[in-house]
């Protein structure tokens, strides 16, 4: 971004002698020059402290499935704070609203737990799975991404990794302060590979506890598994006695009402929610087969599981909010809609300037890959033009228009996005998709 952004400079000035980069989470630090402060969210637009208004497809990573201050659900949390309150360490009958709608939607659900985070519901999930199978190993795949806690903090090196090579990547931390022991109980493979898959259980298949995977990955251009290879993941973990743990964080009530699992019509042994669930507020979720979930217990070899902020009225009454909008409108209809819109007019801006292109994942998260073909894995996502891609995605953003500069992370629709100038975002993709070919 070359646009002079004074108030931006004496925000990130500040803020980085009370946070390290200057930021309150690493990923917000774009660089000196092109880290964001907004002074304000409505629909589908953000506004920075220098008053520059986006369109904005990144919505917080995807949280946003309605659109930013949306009434339906703000008034609903207010109700809650005015009339019950915020937290008190009970239980109320919210727990069960929210439970209730989500098996309402979701068939893999029998029993669930709430969390704050995708990362927390991550972890729930998984040491649920280690409790009830007694067993250690997780497997996971290249390029899914399952929040920010040491053990999935592993992944494959695709950006030094030499493509033509036929080695595989190397598996490296996502940085310092992650002990080289943690890695120990995590196996990872391609997506789509049928014998990478039968051979790490026939190494290891004595001590798999589950398979946690991103049916359509939200951190990897939304390359999305086969039909058959899901199906051949249930089979592999029926047969071996392992669970099946999908990790519907992003793609939770925004692919389909019952997520991912009603596009596939195949159904995890765990499911792990966030996002999507409370329309930007932070609330997660975690569950599956009541057998399994019942290992939570008191008993001597029961998982423990809980948390002081867990099931807050302010998080659970935005999920009952958000969730019954979700059931009882036809708002995923329209954020599909839009989504496939928009795929078309990126289409023809990209056909405009001969440049091959493909999409991958539904159209309400889809990813765009610069190529001749769909990638299959992460390893296939190396081959794209992601260097034109990140061009013209940051030629975008001094446009007016805000994504992930990053081809890995797709572009999330919300609801309020029906509300946009088509033309207007089509005449920005030709200029930015020029410049960036000039450039």
């Amino acid at each position: 971004m070359t646009i002079n952004k004074p108030n931006s400079k004496a925000m990130l000035k500040r803020a980085h002698e009370n946070m390290p980069l200057g930021v309150a989470d690493s990923y917000r630090y774009w660089g000196e020059e092109n880290t964001v402060f907004l002074s304000s969210m409505k629909g589908c637009t953000i506004t920075d402290c220098d008053g520059q208004t986006f369109v904005d497809f990144r919505i917080a990573y995807g949280p946003v499935i309605l659109g930013y201050r949306d009434q339906r659900i703000d008034n609903a949390v207010i109700d809650a704070i005015t009339n019950v309150g915020a937290i008190s360490g009970f239980s109320t009958g919210l727990d069960s609203d929210v439970v209730e709608l989500v098996k309402s939607m979701c068939p893999n659900i029998e029993k669930m737990r709430f969390a704050n985070s995708g990362t927390e519901a991550v972890i729930g999930a998984v040491r649920t799975a280690r409790g009830y199978t007694k067993r250690n190993k997780i497997v996971v795949v290249e390029g899914g991404f399952h929040g920010l806690h040491d053990e999935v903090m592993w992944k494959s090196d695709v950006d030094n990794w030499d493509a033509d090579s036929e080695q595989s990547p190397d598996i490296i931390s996502f940085g310092g302060g992650i002990p080289a022991n943690t890695r120990a109980n995590q196996v990872s493979i391609p997506l789509n590979d049928f014998a990478a898959l039968d051979a790490v259980f026939a190494q290891y298949g004595d001590d798999i506890a589950a398979i946690l995977i991103e049916p359509i990955m939200g951190n990897c251009g939304s390359i999305a598994s086969t039909q058959e290879y899901m199906q051949k993941l249930r089979d592999i973990c029926d047969a071996n006695n392992s669970l099946l743990i999908l990790d519907e964080v992003k793609t939770g009530f925004r692919v389909a009402k019952g997520g991912a699992q009603e596009l596939y019509g195949i159904y995890a042994d765990l499911t792990t929610y966030a996002k999507a669930i409370g329309n930007g507020y932070p609330v997660a979720a975690f569950g599956g087969k009541a057998k399994v979930m019942d290992t939570i217990s008191f008993a001597s070899d029961g998982v423990t599981h809980g948390g002081t902020y867990t099931a807050n009225m302010i998080a659970l009454s935005a999920a009952k909010a958000t969730l019954t909008v979700l059931k009882e409108t036809d708002a995923l209809a329209t954020i599909n809609r839009v989504g496939k819109d928009i795929q078309a007019l990126l289409s023809r801006v990209f056909n405009k300037f001969n440049i091959e292109h493909c999409f991958a994942g539904p159209d309400s998260m889809f990813g765009v890959h610069l190529g001749s073909t769909v990638p299959q894995n992460y390893r296939d996502w190396k081959r794209t033009d992601s260097e034109l891609y990140t061009a013209f995605a940051m030629n975008l953003i001094e446009n007016g228009v805000m994504l992930e500069p990053d081809s890995r992370e797709p572009w999330f629709i919300c609801e309020a996005h029906q509300t946009i100038d088509f033309a207007w975002l089509e005449q920005v993709a030709e200029k930015s998709m020029a410049d960036a070919l000039k450039a």
